[in-house]
């Protein structure tokens, strides 16, 4: 659906030429929710402007169902920009129009007949759930339903692709679910695939099927959510899961301060309701202590991990770690 290969994208400063994306792969399936996730400075927003050629690559290329859209001249972009619908932090309603009017708005600029405008505006406001508001200007409604406005003014035209640049980021947390609900519905009626930049693990996690973690310029990781969660491999990657956690469970744990050895143990959904740690303790002469544990609740799976020390004979520990790996558990020493 969409490839990204050796994306570049350089800017000159006064200190010389600074790369904000530096050799960008990656492919989003059709009807993927793709999430983006990165500190501010990583590079996100630069990258979808680049999906949308808002900015203009320095090099590699963008494809979309197969065709680079690199180089193609202005009304070949323009055609291709009316299959990507796009949302933002700030909403970028027109506070001068009403609900309706700004949901019209695409398909007058592309001169589509007046009944057709009406009627997929209706149909829009249903689906939103804002019918009531149709005549609504955006100062009367809460940033949750503004939102829900602009999600409905990106998907009029019924684009293939939809971006979504911080689209949460401005919400509290009951409208953050209620935008992601109907995302979610976005891409099951419409079956249309999204493209989420976030700063937020809380975010991705509760709507992405993938999740790649930028870091100056780079993706340094990228897997499924629950894959991601359940055995993180770069460092920028467990600083964003260990903060979706209220508390930091891991804050603080120093190996060095236990007489045993230290692991994490990662669940799945496959394991996670099976006593294999009790079953450790009876089969293997050795002893565990629990240190900290915690669940991530992905969309419709579990995953979780606990902190453990074993003491006792390196034999028996190895049978017990080599038990639980055969038994799908993820173990890493800390």
């Amino acid at each position: 659906m969409i490839e990204v290969k050796n994306l570049i994208k350089e800017f000159s400063s006064d200190n010389g030429t600074v790369r904000a994306i530096d050799d960008v792969s990656f492919k989003v399936n059709k009807g993927e929710i793709y999430g983006i996730i990165g500190l501010s400075g990583a590079g996100k927003s630069t990258l979808v402007r680049c999906i949308n050629r808002l900015e203009e690559p320095s090099g590699g290329d963008i494809q979309i169902n197969g065709k680079s859209i690199i180089g193609i001249n202005d009304n070949e972009l323009l055609e291709e920009r009316r299959e990507i619908g796009m949302i933002f932090q700030s909403f970028n309603l027109f506070m001068q129009k009403t609900v309706y009017e700004n949901i019209a708005y695409p398909m007058e600029i592309t001169k589509k007949p007046k009944e057709e405008i009406h009627n997929r505006v209706l149909e829009l406001l249903d689906f939103i759930d804002l019918r009531d508001k149709e005549r609504s200007y955006p100062s009367e409604l809460s940033g949750g339903q503004k939102q829900r406005v602009a999600i409905a003014r990106a998907i009029a035209l019924n684009p293939k692709i939809l971006l979504s640049d911080e689209g949460t980021s401005a919400l509290d947390p009951a409208n953050t679910q209620s935008v992601l609900q109907l995302l979610r519905k976005v891409v099951k009626e419409y079956q249309m695939t999204i493209i989420m930049i976030t700063h937020q693990m809380e975010v991705a996690k509760d709507i992405c099927d993938r999740i790649a973690v930028m870091e100056k310029g780079k993706i340094v990781e990228e897997n499924t959510t629950d894959e991601l969660f359940k055995s993180p491999k770069a460092r920028m990657t467990r600083s964003f899961i260990q903060n979706v956690a209220e508390e930091d469970l891991e804050e603080g744990i120093i190996a060095a301060d236990f007489k045993g050895d230290v692991y994490r143990l990662s669940y799945g959904e496959n394991n996670a309701h099976k006593p294999l740690l009790s079953k450790c303790i009876r089969t293997f002469d050795m002893e565990l202590n629990i240190i900290a544990g915690n669940i991530h609740h992905i969309p419709s799976k579990k995953i979780g991990y606990l902190i453990i020390e074993m003491l006792g004979e390196a034999e028996e520990k190895e049978k017990a770690l080599n038990f639980l790996k055969e038994n799908g558990v993820t173990v890493e020493v800390l």
